[in-house]
């Protein structure tokens, strides 16, 4: 049975570029990935943007991200980054993560709720979204 979120997801943006990469790497993990399915939702709700066009305060893949859990109020500042790249003592996150997948798309200020796999609720909220790293 579905459940329901308690709040309204808020929108998304994602360049074409993102996306496209994103799609296929969801689609990819195959159908018993939370954290994929969990992407994949996000996918299919983004606004999509040309690859070109610059997404200043916008997490995108790469982005250097702040943000805060909102049930503890502890902040941290990661690079999000796709699987192969991931390195959490490293600070970097994989957008395959269920964290990473609720960052990818938002906007400084924005916030985002959903349910784990054990039914708990998390939140958190984007503080501040520094420049693209390195990543290939």
């Amino acid at each position: 049975m579905p459940s329901m979120l308690r709040k309204e997801l808020p929108p998304i943006v994602v360049s074409g570029i993102d996306f496209d990469r994103l799609e296929r790497l969801a689609a990819a993990a195959g159908p018993d990935s939370r954290a994929a399915d969990f992407l994949a939702r996000e996918m299919a709700r983004a606004t999509i943007v040309p690859s070109g066009f610059l997404l200043r305060g916008v997490v995108t893949m790469g982005s250097e991200v702040e943000f805060r859990d909102d049930a503890t109020g502890r902040s941290r500042t990661v690079n999000l980054v796709y699987p192969g790249e991931a390195d959490l003592d490293g600070g970097r996150l994989s957008v395959l993560s269920p964290v990473g997948a609720a960052l990818i798309g938002l906007s400084v200020g924005q916030s985002i709720e959903w349910e784990t796999p054990t039914g708990a609720w998390r939140s958190l909220t984007v503080l501040r979204v520094g420049d693209v790293g390195a990543v290939a």
